[in-house]
């Protein structure tokens, strides 16, 4: 998957990135990534609710509401920007409308809003045969981390059996679905023998007990992720506590980005390998 930092550089001085929402934290901080790296960022953007227009960075965004005709106006853009590209940070429940229609544009994209059907948001991306990054965690240093327990579970079945463990996430409580990168861990120490459910997974929403118990700072309780796995033996004697805490957008902003610039590279190569995660993006090595 690696190409020279000339194709990547080619690539990316004719894509314009379609960054829905910009209305919302992350898609302003995705948007302000993508001009930092020299990224084009297009002057629309698909919304919800009726917004005026906002200025990010050198582009004013003008918005598209649920009011009017999305695939006239996706049409439009395709035709004023022949490389579209989609970065999605919208809401859980438009995940799978969303996708189709981007398949029914073949416009590619980069999903990095959680939640949504996604066994038919993969298969709905094979089966169009669309050019994709489909990630439930975009913050690189976390995948790696991601990346490195899967590949305990894998190399090692069974190394945490009767252990007990305790999953505790706590994200801004407008993040209303569970984290997908604790589903992920929690699927890696099953592997190693852990019994334990998602549905075990404590999410706390709650700001109060987010700064008391979590230790979020006060300045961050709009914008963080703190995740803590903790695993018992049998007896009770031997410890195990697994923990990464993010305060602000920046991280998954930036990993984004990255994860756009290795689509276009794979595209400009023709790569027959069109549907990617996270993982894969980290070691394309077709990133800023």
């Amino acid at each position: 998957m690696r190409h020279s930092n000339l194709r990547v550089e080619a690539a990316v001085s004719d894509y314009v990135l379609l960054v829905n929402d910009v209305a919302g934290k992350m898609g302003t901080a995705v948007a302000e990534a993508a001009q930092a790296k020299g990224v084009k960022v297009a002057p629309y953007s698909l919304t919800g609710p009726k917004r005026e227009p906002k200025t990010v960075g050198d582009v004013t965004v003008e918005f598209f509401d649920m009011s009017c005709d999305r695939d006239a106006v996706m049409q439009r853009m395709k035709k004023e920007f022949p490389k579209l590209m989609v970065i999605d940070y919208t809401i859980p429940d438009c995940v799978n409308s969303n996708a189709e229609l981007y398949i029914k544009h073949g416009v590619p994209f980069v999903m990095g809003t959680t939640g949504g059907d996604r066994v038919k948001l993969l298969a709905d991306v094979e089966k169009a045969g669309l050019y994709a990054v489909i990630a439930p965690q975009m913050g690189k240093q976390v995948v790696a981390f991601q990346a490195a327990m899967k590949i305990m579970g894998d190399s090692f079945p069974g190394a945490f059996t009767g252990y007990t463990l305790k999953v505790t996430e706590s994200h801004q409580s407008s993040k209303v679905d569970t984290s997908g990168t604790a589903k992920a861990i929690v699927a890696s120490f099953q592997d190693m023998g852990v019994e334990f459910e998602e549905s075990q997974i404590e999410m706390v929403r709650d700001p109060v007990e987010q700064v008391e118990r979590m230790h979020v700072p006060e300045e961050h309780l709009l914008g963080h992720a703190y995740h803590t796995y903790q695993l018992t033996s049998p007896d009770g004697e031997v410890n195990f506590k697994f923990e990464h805490n993010v305060c602000g957008r920046g991280i998954y902003a930036q990993g984004t980005v990255d994860a756009a610039l290795c689509l276009m590279a794979q595209m400009e190569a023709g790569s027959e390998k069109k549907l990617f995660n996270m993982i894969e993006v980290l070691k394309s090595g077709d990133m800023r």
